[in-house]
């Protein structure tokens, strides 16, 4: 992963730690690979202990605020802790993918 990229990361997690606690937060995608330019969307994967429809609207309000003051699309991909662990959602071969080639920040 790119350095700026890295900083993005960053600060997303810390601005999301003030608000929701985290389980875990990947990037993963092309930004992770590091093949991203600088029109590519940087995908996220946010886990968090729960989630209603205030708490994800929080969310989006600060990922948009993140990517708009870094002028980067990013596309947060949010689970709970009991989706990942206790559902057929943790066989799919997209979580698959990004436990193994998902970057932790």
């Amino acid at each position: 992963m790119k350095q700026k990229d890295y900083e993005i990361a960053k600060k997303l997690k810390e601005r999301l730690s003030e608000t929701v606690s985290l389980v875990d937060f990947r990037v993963f995608g092309s930004r992770a690979r590091g093949s991203g330019d600088e029109y590519s969307d940087m995908d996220v994967f946010i886990e968090i202990e729960f989630i209603d429809k205030k708490l994800k609207e929080k969310i989006s309000d600060i990922v948009l605020e993140i990517g708009f003051e870094d002028f980067v699309v990013i596309f947060p991909l949010i689970f709970t802790k009991e989706e990942i662990e206790d559902s057929p959602l943790r066989l799919s071969p997209i979580v698959k993918n990004i436990m193994e080639e998902g970057i932790i920040v």
